[in-house]
């Protein structure tokens, strides 16, 4: 077997959730160049229509679909109308997730003071919208199938907690927890349960923490680049070998339950 082969994804459908975002987007590509028909799903449609027309433009197959991964009913409908558009749907990618400014530690707080409202939504967004829901909505059809691919995306603090980001740390680390849960559940129904951990991406929701205003690292990312064995961060088509490896049913038929640690060493280090 060839790599071109064993690493295609033609006549497959694939769905990234959260794909409107700067790694989930790069997912989304990945899939596309690989030969799948992806549907680039999110709350942010000039995003999306710009990241499918992408994925089109380099020739492949995408279209944007609306949905709200907090809500069951909106999951529904998006996966009813990708089935309906390209197909059931054999993979599926759980890139939706963030950070709360309420549910993070600044220098000198207290802990015992952190919002509490503000920790539920850091899980609600990760765990509960970001992987949980999705995989019952989708899952459901890939058990009618026995075959489909879920790759979640957790992250490397998930492993090992940063400082200050609790509350994300946490729900990362119930990511990866669940992904070996449902792996271990759906493993005898054909179905694939893996996760990432990427490390330090630069992306929106977290450039004000890695630089400051004039393009010069942060504190905080000096400091990681110095923990850093590579010393740079990642860029997100750095993404895309592990994604499309995961994805493919003939790369990785035989892998199920792993978290793929894509993050330059960063978790590896020590002193």
């Amino acid at each position: 077997m060839g790599l071109e082969s064993l690493f295609s994804l033609e006549n497959q459908v694939a769905v990234v959730l959260g794909g409107t975002g700067a790694l989930g987007g790069a997912m989304a590509s990945a899939l596309g160049a690989a030969g799948a028909s992806v549907a680039v799903m999110g709350r942010n449609a000039e995003r999306g229509m710009e990241r499918a027309e992408t994925i089109r433009r380099e020739g492949g197959q995408g279209i944007f679909v609306s949905a709200d991964a907090l809500n069951r009913e909106s999951l529904m409908k998006a996966r009813d109308h990708v089935e309906k558009t390209m197909g059931p749907v054999d993979i599926l990618i759980n890139a939706a997730g963030g950070n709360q400014p309420g549910a993070t530690l600044q220098p000198g707080d207290d802990f015992c003071h952190l919002s509490l409202d503000a920790w539920q939504q850091v899980f609600d967004l990760n765990l509960i919208g970001g992987t949980v829901l999705p995989c019952q909505v989708f899952g459901e059809t890939m058990l009618l199938r026995n075959s489909g691919s879920i790759i979640n995306v957790a992250s490397m603090s998930g492993i090992t907690p940063l400082s200050r980001v609790v509350a994300y740390s946490a729900a990362k680390a119930a990511v990866i927890n669940f992904t070996q849960f449902l792996a271990r559940e759906w493993a005898p129904r054909g179905i694939r349960v893996n996760c990432i951990s990427p490390g330090f991406f630069p992306a929106d929701q977290n450039r004000s923490l890695l630089y400051n205003p004039d393009g010069s690292l942060a504190p905080r990312g000096a400091q990681i680049i110095n923990h850093t064995p590579m010393a740079r961060f990642g860029y997100a088509h750095e993404l895309a070998g592990s994604i499309v490896f995961l994805a493919s049913a003939t790369a990785s038929s035989f892998v199920t339950g792993h978290n793929l640690v894509i993050d330059g060493g960063f978790s590896s280090t020590t002193i």
